[in-house]
């Protein structure tokens, strides 16, 4: 029987079954609570270049569909139109396969998509043990290993340690659009309420969806525009999207967010964009231990008390605690929100109103629906915006 091995940087090593793909694959080793929505963290472009261990026991239950693909297109596809069921994980680590694919919408198995798409995968080891090691020891460079890619355990250990660490890694510049596109409003004759610039730092499927549901046409922008290209759109908001990668790197989004601020053009983020906009008003990032990756993780709206159930991943934060004001270049902020589990900042605002982001994704795709208001709060802010721009 033919074998695959999960390595880790700290030189474990467990040994299962292939699971899609047999070959190589390099990335960071994170886990996932969420019992549901495989298809979407496969496809979530948050997730290049990291290795998913699945915390839920059984996987593949309801195989792979055409309309559950979270991905906006391929590296470099320059429309919406692009293949939506691109997988970017580095890798998947799962304890047991399902043997028969049960879904009235399903196309193809899990496993057949990840062959087809090249995605190496193990499967059949203890993912408990895997993720109380990750808990334990932080978030850490891995790789799972198959067929002609095998080699001694010392030898895969140095390969995996060869690779250079998610810390200080640029990547929204691998999974943007190479092209700006449009996407129009839900409705019988395409008209809009509103026009957003949307920066694609990574975006889901299901976030244009929702704009366009509340009646906003939303033009999508490569990650490396400039103020001159949101401008020259004439939009009545701009959103900052979620990505993968280090947001201490994203020098060219912070200073287009600061000249978006500097306009006095209402914005909204999420995830990436959150620490996108936190690091334009002055705050800096961090490496979490394990990060939050999920949909069931609890955060507190500090305003209201309210907490919301939440669809999470990122691996990185926001400097700061519950409630705290500071100043900035573009007026006095807060800490808007925090997670009830740790702490950790999931949301800052400019008290004018402006701007405002959260670290969680509301549009959660899979994931709870608590959050949907905030496409809601953004629409309102857009509206008031208007209609102080028409009295004045």
């Amino acid at each position: 029987m033919s074998t695959a091995v999960l390595v880790l940087e700290n030189g474990q090593v467990f040994r299962g079954l292939p699971y899609g793909a047999v070959g190589e694959t390099l990335g960071e080793a994170v886990f996932c609570t969420a019992m549901t929505g495989y298809q979407e963290t496969l496809t979530d472009p948050s997730y290049h270049r990291q290795i998913v261990v699945a915390t839920a026991p059984q996987i593949g239950n309801t195989g792979w569909n055409d309309e559950d693909g979270e991905s906006t297109g391929s590296a470099g596809s320059d429309s919406a139109t692009g293949d939506s069921g691109k997988i970017w994980v580095a890798g998947y680590v799962i304890r047991n396969p399902t043997r028969r694919v049960s879904n009235w919408r399903a196309t193809t198995s899990l496993e057949d998509e990840l062959r087809r798409q090249q995605v190496v995968g193990i499967a059949g080891i203890d993912t408990r043990t895997v993720v109380r090691i990750l808990r334990d020891h932080g978030s850490m460079r891995a790789g799972v290993f198959s067929g002609p890619a095998l080699a001694s355990d010392d030898e895969l250990v140095a390969r995996v340690r060869n690779q250079p660490p998610m810390t200080g890694a640029d990547l929204a510049g691998e999974v943007t659009t190479a092209a700006a596109y449009e996407v129009s409003p839900a409705s019988a004759d395409g008209q809009a309420r509103f026009t957003v610039a949307a920066i694609d730092l990574g975006i889901k499927t299901n976030t244009p969806r929702m704009f366009a549901q509340r009646g906003v046409r939303v033009h999508v922008l490569p990650a490396n525009s400039g103020i001159d290209a949101v401008t020259a759109l004439n939009p009545d908001g701009v959103f900052l999207s979620n990505g993968p990668g280090d947001p201490a790197t994203a020098d060219t989004a912070v200073e287009l967010t600061r000249g978006v601020l500097g306009e006095g053009l209402p914005l909204f983020g999420i995830c990436f964009g959150n620490q996108i906009l936190g690091r334009a008003l002055g705050r800096s990032t961090y490496k979490m231990k394990f990060g939050h990756r999920g949909i069931n993780i609890p955060v507190i709206d500090h305003a209201t008390g309210t907490v919301s159930i939440t669809a999470q991943n990122h691996g990185f934060a926001l400097e700061g605690e519950a409630g705290e004001e500071f100043d900035t270049d573009f007026g006095r902020a807060r800490v808007s929100h925090v997670c009830a589990n740790d702490g950790t900042v999931e949301g800052v605002e400019l008290l004018s109103g402006q701007a405002f982001s959260v670290q969680y994704h509301p549009e959660a795709a899979a994931g709870p629906h608590d959050a949907a208001y905030l496409f809601d709060k953004f629409v309102t802010l857009l509206e008031g915006d208007r209609a102080r721009g028409t009295s004045a």
